[in-house]
């Protein structure tokens, strides 16, 4: 039982003032810190990229300003010519050709690789473990091995009169592929280009893939089973939901990897036979370095780098859809 007891004050006393409550420190100080740290961590890092990014970008956009030629490079001369650069490009039926192909050449080596490395991966998850460590080690040395050492072979392959391919279709039969040329054409010298892409591509996709297809657990394929799913469906509906985001990543770096291949290419036929092999790495280099008109070569890489931005804000698009969806 408590007691109250009651405190008198005398009349015409004033009575004494409740202790003051200090109100709570605002927070404020401590929100905006704990906002601005993980930004001021990451400046460094966002300066590092602005210098090795952001400086040269800006060179190249005022090259592409400029009639830079060899005379112009040695003498140090400033000749401004505005959108000259621009519209020669443009204008020039020889560019357009050569963008078409690129676009066409680069989304076919790009599907080639994708189907293959989905097969790869599909076939890792249900070969037997001896098998799998074959072709796992089989495909790290396609990947491993050097650009040119890989080219080489292709061309010893593919060779008009000592390569392998020729002599071995002859022997079972297709007497019309002794002595034939490869690389006669510009279709099938691309043919040979895009197969040397694909055998280099493929192992990076099937793995990354392949480590997609690991995180599923072994639980849902067994329910889809019980519920009397096929192989098919079992993929739809366990294996596809899980590989969709890896496979969409793999997509954006492959159009960005084989949009601007130049070391195959080059190395093959130097865009011949004629030019018909020629991409858009390879005409900027024709343009800039042998035929020494550098403010046109800086033109074209601008452009090129527009199409690499558009591509890569299509990717960014798609990555937060699947993001929402994934919320909603």
């Amino acid at each position: 039982m408590t007691t109250t007891e009651d405190v008198t004050t005398p009349a015409g006393a004033t009575p004494p003032a409740s202790p003051r409550i200090k109100p709570p420190k605002s927070n404020r100080r401590l929100r905006f810190g704990e906002r601005t740290v993980p930004y001021l961590l990451l400046l460094p890092a966002l300066l590092a990229i602005l210098n090795l990014l952001g400086w040269p970008t800006l060179q190249l956009i005022g090259i592409s300003f400029r009639k830079l030629d060899l005379r112009e490079l040695v003498s140090g001369e400033m000749v401004w010519v505005g959108f000259a650069n621009f519209s020669e490009i443009l204008s020039d039926p020889e560019f357009w050709e050569i963008t078409v192909r690129t676009l066409v050449f680069t989304a076919a080596v790009v599907i080639t690789t994708l189907l293959l490395a989905l097969f790869m991966a599909l076939l890792m998850r249900h070969l037997n473990p001896v098998v799998r460590v074959i072709l796992q080690v089989a495909l790290i040395l396609a990947w491993a091995t050097p650009v040119l050492a890989t080219t080489t072979v292709f061309q010893w392959i593919f060779d008009q009169q000592y390569g392998i391919l020729n002599k071995t279709l002859a022997k079972l039969g297709f007497e019309s592929f002794i002595g034939h040329s490869w690389f006669s054409t510009g279709p099938s010298t691309l043919t040979v280009i895009g197969l040397l892409v694909v055998w280099q591509a493929v192992p990076f996709v099937a793995f990354t893939l392949y480590a997609g297809l690991l995180g599923v657990p072994k639980e849902q394929y067994e329910a889809a089973g019980i519920d009397g799913a096929n192989g098919w469906q079992a993929f739809w509906a366990v294996s596809w939901p899980a590989i969709r985001p890896i496979l969409t990543m793999v997509t954006f770096l492959s159009v960005l990897w084989d949009f601007k291949l130049f070391a195959q290419v080059w190395a093959i036929r130097q865009g011949g036979p004629d030019g018909a092999s020629t991409t858009l790495p390879v005409y900027m280099y024709l343009k800039g370095l042998a035929g020494n008109h550098f403010g046109l070569a800086a033109t074209a890489a601008l452009l090129m780098m527009l199409v690499l931005i558009l591509l890569t804000a299509r990717y960014v698009q798609l990555l937060v859809r699947s993001k929402e969806a994934d919320l909603s």
